[in-house]
């Protein structure tokens, strides 16, 4: 997941007057995700994303967690595959969490901590037909989900089970697998089923809910005050983030610690 941090110079739209616009959306189709010419398109839908991740992170940071911003690439690269279907504003661990981070995963499982694909992160994102408000765990950031797993070990379902319940919307999902754990209706049993699978290292973990954009539509996404709801949406995940990832608070990272 490359990052491609704003210049300094670029201007950036205030949260409250951003507005999602169908271009937005239209920019990121099938038939123009490999066009140049819809990189002004993207790079403006790109900079309201930066805008709201900041927003979120502000929000968030008030409640005592520090969490950095970042974009994705809005033109065709090779990192995308030549192809931009989807933006995205993330949120990972700050700086100051990496390091402790590393000071117990060590110099060589926590050189690559930079990227932000080996951290949890909440997740805004963009594509053809719908927002996405989601908490992310790639499968490269194993010791997240590693301390999952250990606390959910040592602690039980119980917490976890109603912090994602109180998401009713969002959908549990594992890796790329097509079956979905919706939130609001888990059980101990159907938890238990989904670990039965869940492998850290092997499996990415997702908590997601995706808000339709349909072409032509009117309001939805498109309304003046969807936004602030997406940032709304966005921070009410810092609860799971805060339970699922490895923090100097929840430090389930290795057997016999936490």
């Amino acid at each position: 997941m490359p990052a491609a941090s704003p210049r300094s110079d670029e201007p950036r739209p205030a949260a409250g007057e951003i507005v999602l616009e169908e271009g937005d959306f239209h920019a990121l189709s099938e038939g123009l995700a490999r066009d140049p010419q819809y990189n002004d398109r993207r790079l403006l839908a790109r900079r309201k994303l930066l805008a709201l991740g900041k927003r979120a992170a502000g929000e968030i940071a008030a409640g005592g967690l520090a969490l950095e911003c970042r974009t994705s690439l809005h033109h065709p690269a090779v990192f995308n595959q030549m192809r931009v279907r989807r933006l995205w504003a993330y949120l990972v661990r700050g700086k100051a969490d990496k390091r402790a981070l590393r000071a117990v995963l060590g110099p060589e499982l926590g050189k690559d901590l930079d990227s932000a694909y080996r951290n949890a992160y909440l997740c805004l994102a963009l594509e053809a037909d719908c927002v996405e408000v989601s908490l992310r765990i790639h499968a490269d950031a194993w010791f997240d989900t590693q301390n999952l797993v250990n606390r959910l070990a040592k602690e039980g379902l119980r917490a976890w089970r109603d912090l994602l319940n109180a998401r009713p919307g969002f959908f549990l999902r594992l890796h790329d697998w097509k079956g979905e754990w919706r939130c609001g209706a888990l059980t101990d049993d159907k938890l238990e089923d989904y670990l039965k699978s869940f492998v850290p290292g092997q499996h990415a973990l997702a908590v997601e809910r995706r808000f339709p954009a349909p072409p032509g539509a009117r309001g939805g996404v498109l309304a003046p005050e969807a936004p602030a709801e997406l940032v709304r949406e966005l921070c009410a995940l810092v609860p799971l983030y805060r339970f699922t990832a490895w923090s100097a608070e929840s430090d389930f990272l290795f057997q016999g610690k936490g």
